[in-house]
């Protein structure tokens, strides 16, 4: 049986990101979570936390952590018959979510699961390909995801797709493309792209003009910053359409030709755990989608 004050000691240490602000938000000595810490790693013959600034958790720390996750959850809902007048801190579901789900459909999921539960969320933004690898790390209990392969102990559920639309400012337009949007342009005008794991510009390059994108690059991380660096002119790039339909119905932003949209087609990952909140979460989830997503 695990020593569970020694588990929530890891956890917080993990969480904090030190011993010192573990020990604030359990309400011991940092000397105390230094012990149980310690116990609990001779007892399981293996290191847990990597000490440094932020402290670290290694592989069998980010698994036990994970699984006091899924403990403080099922226990959670199970507080309101063991004491029903006692008051209680709002539990926290970390999920990992891409940046342009969270600037588009999600926060209606996001809000809709707070108000009705009560829970807070730490979100944690990663590539929509990546995703899922936090899930398998122990780093979230649920994720937004592009990746359809199976995590063990954890359903997955398709949610759509996430449409977007090249586009750049009729200015630049003119200035990079007055010969036509074809291989010689492209490689030639700067786009934008999010950071080194974005490849939805030599995407779009390839599905609509047969060419291996190597252009110019801007880089940007930052949903909102492409859109609005796109509206100035800087460069050319992939965005999600809910984001440039006003622009473009204001002439603000043009498409690029050929009109060719590209879908990102997202799932839901969560664990396969019979907790009430879990599957809230994942209504809220499938509802913003189904009304903001391409079938």
């Amino acid at each position: 049986m695990l020593d569970y004050d020694a588990l929530s000691a890891v956890a917080a240490v993990i969480r904090e990101g030190s011993f010192e602000r573990a020990a604030a938000a359990l309400g011991i000595t940092p000397s105390a979570v230094s012990q149980r810490v310690r116990a609990l790693e001779e007892r399981l013959g293996s290191v847990l936390v990597v000490r440094g600034q932020p402290a670290t958790a290694t592989d069998l720390g980010r698994a036990l952590c994970a699984h006091f996750d899924r403990v403080e959850l099922l226990e959670a809902e199970l507080a309101p018959a063991l004491a029903p007048k006692a008051s209680r801190t709002p539990l926290t579901l970390k999920l990992a979510v891409n940046a342009d789900s969270l600037a588009t459909w999600f926060p209606g999921a996001a809000a809709g699961f707070a108000q009705a539960t009560g829970m807070l969320l730490e979100l944690m933004l990663e590539d929509e390909a990546h995703t899922a690898d936090r899930l398998r790390s122990g780093e979230v209990m649920a994720a937004v995801t592009a990746d359809p392969e199976p995590v063990p102990g954890c359903r997955t559920v398709r949610l759509g797709a996430l449409r977007y639309r090249a586009c750049a400012s009729p200015g630049y337009v003119t200035r990079h493309f007055g010969d036509g949007v074809n291989a010689a342009t492209l490689a030639r005008a700067p786009c934008l792209r999010f950071d080194r794991r974005d490849h939805l510009q030599a995407r779009w390059a390839r599905e609509a003009h047969g060419v291996e994108l190597r252009a110019p690059t801007h880089w940007v991380p930052s949903t909102q910053g492409f859109v609005d660096l796109a509206v100035a002119g800087l460069g050319w790039s992939v965005h999600p359409e809910a984001l440039v339909r006003p622009h473009l119905a204001a002439g603000r932003l043009v498409e690029l030709a050929p009109a060719l949209p590209v879908d990102v087609t997202l799932h839901w990952t969560v664990p396969r755990l019979h907790a009430a909140s879990l599957q809230a979460l994942t209504a809220a989830v499938r509802k913003a989608a189904a009304q903001a997503l391409a079938p």
